[in-house]
Formats: C-alpha cells, sequence, structure tokens
C-alpha cells in the first residue's frame, strides 16, 4: 500500500494558495485606472476615464489635437441655458502639481487650476453672441497639464443641449 503524498486537508491548502496565486498574477496584468474626471449638471452626472494620456510623459500636441477630435465615445450630459455647471477631477489629477483646464470645442474656458472642483453658475455654454443659431452639442474636454504647461491627459465630454 502507499501512502498519500497530502492529505486532504495539505492538498485544500496548496490548491487554494494555487487559486491566490493565479489570481495576483491576474490582477498584476491589468491596467491601473485612469483617473476620473466628472461633469455635473442639475442631479445629473458623468464621469469618465481619460481618453489620451501620456502615463506620466507629456503628450505632443499632434496627439492632444487627435483627442479632440476623437470624440466617437465621449459620454453625453443634457445642458439647459442657464443651468450650473459643475466640473470636477480625482485628487490624483492634480499631484504633483500637475493642473487642470476646461476646453469647450478646442477652446480653452478656464485657465488652469490646481483645485479638484470648479462650478459656474447660470453659465451658457450655448452662447452665439448672435452669430447664428446655437449648435445642439459641444465638445467639452479637461485637459491635464504638466508644471511647465504641457499636456498629459486627456478627457472627453458631449454637451447635448436641451
Amino acid at each position: 500500500m502507499t501512502a498519500p503524498l497530502f492529505s486532504g486537508r495539505g492538498r485544500r491548502s496548496v490548491a487554494a494558495l494555487g487559486a491566490v496565486s493565479a489570481g495576483l498574477l491576474l490582477l498584476s496584468a491589468c491596467d491601473k485606472p485612469t483617473p476620473l474626471a466628472t461633469v455635473t449638471v442639475g442631479t445629473s452626472s458623468v464621469s469618465a476615464e481619460a481618453a489620451c494620456q501620456g502615463n506620466g510623459k507629456e503628450l505632443t500636441m499632434d496627439k492632444v489635437q487627435e483627442c479632440f477630435t476623437n470624440h466617437t465615445d465621449a459620454k453625453t450630459i443634457e445642458y439647459a441655458r442657464g443651468d450650473t455647471l459643475r466640473l470636477g477631477v480625482e485628487p490624483e489629477v492634480v499631484e504633483d502639481g500637475s493642473k487642470w483646464q476646461a476646453v469647450l470645442d478646442g477652446q480653452p474656458i478656464t485657465e488652469p487650476s490646481s483645485n479638484t472642483y470648479r462650478s459656474f453658475p447660470g453659465a451658457d455654454l450655448f452662447a452665439t453672441g448672435g452669430q447664428g443659431e446655437a449648435p445642439s452639442s459641444k465638445k467639452l474636454s479637461f485637459v491635464q497639464v504638466s508644471e511647465g504647461g504641457k499636456p498629459q491627459a486627456v478627457w472627453n465630454f458631449t454637451v447635448k443641449l436641451k
């Protein structure tokens, strides 16, 4: 008669250790999610991960322009004239001296800020200044910039006029 190498309890312990090791190996292969940016209008909010990121390095201007124009999978939020627009980023976005700014249809609408939250009561994103009819939607982007003012990441949203 031969004796088993492991008792029943030992086999279960080895199996559990193997499962934990495999799980940790799988988790280490996953990419770390980027910090979220959030747009809030009234009681509605949408959050998104960065559409483009330099992983700690600066993005080229061509890459930033590509991020602005490749807006196909951007989250959408409805906005009515006079609503309060609230913009926010997670604290990791402004770590290490980085700042962020809001860009509407490719044009900056805020100065770079190290605050994680900005509020614009009664803002009219769709004002045309008497220059024709307002578009039905606009592209709103957040750009993370380094201490030197170079772009590091871009988050995209679509703001739709109610």
